[in-house]
């Protein structure tokens, strides 16, 4: 991706009020833009200085801290400006656009969401891993994501893959050694422990992989959406998972008419819990009303990593809720969740059975209720190893995944005979490329577009 090199500038705070607020400006060289700013203040590099913010006619706009960071030692590589005033939304707007102004002459210019931190990319301040890591520590919604993506910011994962990647690359570099010389009569594959060294590549990827499949939980959470006939208790059980009010309950059939959302954590895990209006056939449903709060409903069903189909335990299931499960989409796993066993005299249990597990808990009365969570966290595949976690990407997922594919069959083209080594040193160049493409070492610009396009702007 090639670097624009004119400066640019943006509101670096969130939208609204606050006690700060705080406008970046990123360039080559702002000296005319400060001269422009301040006149003739010369501001200490990586010093804090107090200074009134003005119009060009002198007019006072606030005053607060101008702090410059000399390229390139800053965030993005380049001259960094930050002057830092009130957090008020108008002050903020006037400020940014007296330093657009003070900066027209050299070319200084609005900031494209994401467009500090692509800076800092691209000038080797910050590896690709690293650049959505600053997005996901942003964006985390449970403590335990923060400390992933915090680890991920400093480096951690993208060490990680480099290791794995330098020790692709060394055993290359002796496939390709043999390949050039194929007179010397060596036996490479025993001589160099090829295969050991290419197992022990694949044991270290397969422990990154399940690091960074339990971190993506951490961040993308899972869609938990519950199903049943009106009046089963699926409001309730959504307040008794949130732990708090979040869902209208009543007596009366077909209270939920629209999907109610909340986002709960457990042990870590983000949890978005979906409530949606109850199911039963468009013929019986009361009003148009209804019949559009079920269509959603099916289209919630259609997005959902787990269903979790409510049933009355009381009153045992219906030819209604066979119907429902026949219409469940393949391959999303179930739990089925018997619930008021306050009132039918059931004990609070898990029961795996073959169509699908059973849990038996009162939502009104909060019994069982840790026994579903139990079983959420069972689904996601979460467990607590104790080890580092990287707050990973689909796409690292994948790159991960693909190199894992093409070691393996290297290690089939190993096993054969010295005739495959070409075949050997293909797959293994392969696998190189798909780990270097995530920490950014081979990416294409429409990659980098995407990633850095989804940053807020002043980022």
């Amino acid at each position: 991706m090639k670097l624009d090199s004119s400066p640019i500038a943006a509101i670096a705070t969130a939208p609204g009020r606050g006690g700060i607020g705080v406008v970046r400006a990123s360039g080559k060289n702002l000296q005319p833009l400060m001269s422009a700013l301040f006149g003739a203040t010369a501001l200490a590099p990586r010093h804090a200085t107090y200074i009134p913010f003005r119009q060009a006619d002198g007019t006072l706009i606030d005053q607060g801290i101008a702090i410059h960071f000399k390229g390139p030692q800053s965030y993005t590589g380049e001259d960094v400006l930050e002057l830092q005033g009130h957090g008020g939304p108008i002050v903020l707007q006037l400020l940014l656009a007296r330093v657009l102004e003070a900066g027209a002459e050299s070319g200084l210019r609005l900031a494209e969401p994401g467009e500090f931190t692509r800076r800092a990319y691209l000038n080797d301040k910050l590896d690709l891993a690293q650049a959505e890591a600053v997005a996901d520590l942003i964006d985390a919604s449970t403590e335990a994501a923060a400390k992933s993506a915090s680890q991920s910011l400093s480096g951690a994962f993208s060490k990680t893959v480099n290791t794995l990647v330098d020790g692709v690359t060394n055993l290359r570099m002796l496939v390709e050694a043999t390949l050039d010389f194929p007179e010397e009569e060596i036996d490479f594959l025993e001589k160099s422990d090829a295969r050991g060294q290419l197992a022990g590549i694949v044991a270290s990827l397969q422990q990154v992989f399940k690091q960074a499949a339990q971190g993506a939980l951490l961040r993308e959470g899972l869609n938990v959406v519950l199903v049943g006939q009106p009046n089963v208790g699926k409001s309730s059980l959504l307040n008794a998972l949130a732990g708090a009010d979040v869902a209208i309950v009543t007596p009366i059939a077909g209270t939920t008419r629209d999907k109610v959302s909340e986002t709960i954590q457990i042990e870590g895990i983000p949890l978005n819990i979906i409530d949606t209006a109850g199911i039963r056939t468009i013929d019986d449903a009361v009003d148009v009303v209804e019949r559009i709060g079920i269509e959603r409903t099916w289209g919630e069903v259609a997005k959902a990593d787990v269903i979790l189909h409510l049933l009355d335990a009381d009153h045992g299931p219906s030819r209604a809720d066979d119907h429902i499960v026949a219409a469940f989409p393949a391959g999303v796993p179930v739990l089925r969740v018997w619930n008021k066993i306050d009132l039918s005299g059931h004990k609070a249990a898990v029961d795996a059975m073959a169509d699908a597990t059973h849990i038996y808990l009162s939502a009104h009365e909060h019994i069982g209720i840790d026994l579903l969570r139990a079983e959420l966290l069972r689904i996601a595949g979460w467990q607590q190893t104790g080890e580092s976690l990287y707050l990973a990407r689909e796409r690292h997922l994948i790159a991960l995944k693909n190199a894992g594919a093409h070691l393996d069959r290297a290690g089939e083209h190993a096993a054969q005979n010295d005739q495959s080594l070409d075949l050997f040193a293909e797959e293994l160049r392969l696998a190189q490329a798909q780990l270097s493409s995530i920490t950014g070492a081979f990416s294409s610009d429409d990659l980098l577009g995407v990633i850095f396009g989804r940053f807020c702007i002043g980022k």
